[in-house]
């Protein structure tokens, strides 16, 4: 019999507008690189958190125009 999942208290930021920006690297919805996306599941709430904190200034790297801001 598995183990049971590891419950993380830090909930993954993705908002289902899954579109990776090719300039960036970024998604356009929540902002994570695709590595950041791929392994999320199996990142420690700390590591999770560091991400999470990383995000609001990622924005910048993304060119308004592509986030319907500009």
């Amino acid at each position: 019999m598995a183990p049971p999942p590891l419950l993380r208290t830090i909930a993954s930021p993705c908002v289902k507008t899954c579109v990776v920006d090719g300039e960036s690297g970024l998604c356009l919805g929540c902002l994570r690189s695709l590595p950041e996306i791929a392994g999320w599941a199996g990142y420690s709430d700390g590591e999770r958190s560091a991400i999470t904190a990383a995000l609001p200034a990622r924005r910048g790297r993304i060119a308004p125009g592509k986030l319907g801001t500009g």
